[in-house]
């Protein structure tokens, strides 16, 4: 493990500590991730300042508020027809005579964004739409604080390539555990990590036992409260199987020393297993103030960033194996890293489709990890397409001219698939109208 390559998270290298306040630019501001940033940033008014926002362009009084609250000087939207409605919701929140800031608007805002000047970027967009923004934050040498893991598992390669090692603090629960745990000894004293699962609303269920679950049901999480795409990945564990990959990434351990254990009380976000047995557990009540913290802070930490344990209370932790055969995701996800290249760009488009399939009441729940397993086998028997310049194409692993527009290629091919896919099932039961409207809220 000493020669291999310095990881892309590593808790040993320290940038340079806070002087003053650092700058912040949040992408995906109106998110989970991005508006517990700002309540942690508005906390810590000494600490941090955030100068520029982006978001998709569906909340836009969230937005306009926000960007009053933080006084920043540049506001963007994906959705350029989102720009009128914003323009209007900032007028109203600002005061006669006082300066409005500038708006972007397009698809390309946010990774104007992302390569500003700033200290840190956090990548708090949902989808493998902010793998470009992560590409620009690290290309303009900004601290990346990432919470977009779909960016680092569709183009792993192209992220290693621009990246300084350290230069990305995770912000993912699970990676900031890891990267806090690896602090206490060196890659070569490592043996395996483990990563913890919460299990979602189905720990204990066969596979039998899923195939009649609705989106109600699935957005159902026990633990954590998060967007409907990500919730409905705990839920099938597709994203424990991307956050293996992405530990994989981040970290250079061999996929077959990153392990998955199921921990239904969320309380210890992931471990490290040392070489003389030792394992070290990073462990918070269920909060992501914490690692966004990290994130925002490092190397130093933010006091009373996320709640603490109560110690005078009992309580109880377990840890269980994982059920492979009712949740086959993990594996799926080992096997498309391992294959590299477009494999795991195709994985993760095809799942998104699959999940909005579902939500919808077009895909059985089932259904959603059958059709994705069908799209990267069908990826993977066509044989990798070569682009002109020889990087692979939808399946096969990559040489290192693997490009951004391969990855997109592959991934609209594996949504257009996994649409078709979806739409040729015959057992798919429609939700009732009640079902339909909560799981699109």
């Amino acid at each position: 493990m000493s020669d291999s390559p310095a990881p892309l998270a590593d808790p040993h290298i320290v940038f340079d500590p806070i002087e003053g306040r650092r700058d912040i630019v949040v992408l995906g501001s109106t998110g989970s991730i991005g508006t517990q940033a700002i309540d942690l940033v508005l906390r810590n008014p000494d600490r941090f300042r955030v100068t520029a926002l982006s978001a998709a362009g569906g909340r836009v009084a969230l937005l306009a508020e926000q960007a009053w609250r933080l006084r920043v000087r540049t506001v963007a939207v994906a959705r350029e027809s989102a720009v009128p409605a914003l323009q209007e919701a900032l007028g109203a929140r600002y005061g006669a005579g006082e300066p409005l800031p500038e708006i972007l608007a397009g698809p390309d805002a946010a990774t104007e964004l992302a390569a500003s000047e700033c200290h840190t970027v956090l990548n708090g967009i949902t989808g493998s739409i902010g793998l470009a923004p992560t590409l620009a934050a690290l290309t303009a040498g900004r601290t990346l604080a990432l919470a977009n893991k779909e960016s680092l598992i569709v183009g792993g390669p192209l992220v290693k390539a621009v990246a300084k090692p350290g230069q990305i603090i995770p912000v993912d629960s699970e990676h900031a555990a890891l990267f806090q745990a690896l602090a206490a000894g060196t890659r070569a004293d490592v043996r395996k990590l483990v990563v913890t699962a919460s299990g979602g609303p189905f720990r204990g269920r066969t596979k039998a036992d899923l195939a009649g679950v609705t989106p109600k049901d699935a957005l159902a999480h026990p633990t954590w409260a998060m967007g409907p795409v990500i919730t409905v990945n705990s839920a099938t564990l597709v994203n424990k199987g991307l956050e293996v990959i992405e530990a994989h990434l981040l970290y250079d351990i061999p996929f077959e020393r990153i392990e998955v254990v199921v921990h239904p009380q969320s309380y210890v976000h992931s471990m490290v297993e040392f070489k003389d047995g030792s394992t070290l557990a990073q462990a918070t009540p269920p909060d992501m103030r914490g690692p966004i913290a990290l994130g925002l802070g490092w190397p130093e930490r933010v006091p009373d960033a996320a709640p603490a344990f109560d110690w005078t209370k009992a309580s109880t932790w377990e840890f269980f194996p994982l059920d492979g055969e009712a949740f086959p995701s993990v594996a799926l996800a080992r096997h498309v890293g391992t294959v590299g290249g477009t494999a795991p760009a195709v994985f993760n488009a095809a799942n998104e489709e699959c999940v909005d399939a579902f939500l919808a009441g077009r895909l059985p729940f089932n259904g959603i990890m059958e059709t994705v397993t069908a799209v990267v086998a069908e990826a993977e028997n066509d044989g990798p397409r070569t682009s002109a310049d020889g990087a692979s194409g939808r399946g096969g692993a990559a040489g290192t001219s693997l490009t951004l527009a391969d990855v997109l290629e592959a991934e609209t091919w594996a949504r257009a698939r996994a649409r078709e896919a979806a739409a040729q099932r015959s057992d798919v039961r429609q939700p009732s109208e009640e079902q339909s409207a909560e799981a699109r809220a």
